[in-house]
């Protein structure tokens, strides 16, 4: 198993690096899922930069378990953000097929996180 959660662990940190690196670089993609009210380049680049360091987190042994957690508070954060998306006539992600797809892969992504907690 602890192989397994290796490979996982890689793949998702360097998943999350680099989705918070295209917050920096395309900011205005994120627009669309972040709710009107709220500053959007301000919290996009929050978003990004804790993206990153979780990314960052996973790959190191010491900081794994820690990482994981804040990985899966992270994706229960973003699921209400996902599934509003989905509600709207034109998702931000770009098709309600994708806005469809990304719900279960939301939960792939928590049961990983929540893997790599337990083994870390």
């Amino acid at each position: 198993m602890s192989v397994f959660i290796g490979v996982i662990r890689v793949i998702f940190g360097l998943f999350l690096i680099y989705a918070g690196y295209m917050h920096f670089k395309k900011p205005t993609f994120f627009n669309g899922f972040i709710p009107k009210p709220l500053p959007k380049l301000t919290v996009n680049y929050i978003a990004g930069f804790i993206e990153i360091a979780i990314g960052f987190g996973l790959l190191f042994n010491q900081s794994a378990k820690n990482a994981a957690l804040c990985f899966f508070i992270l994706m229960l954060i973003f699921l209400p953000l996902h599934i509003w998306d989905l509600t709207k006539e034109k998702p931000a992600i770009g098709s309600k097929k994708l806005a469809t797809i990304r719900i279960p892969l939301q939960f792939v992504l928590l049961y990983g996180a929540y893997l790599i907690y337990l083994h870390s």
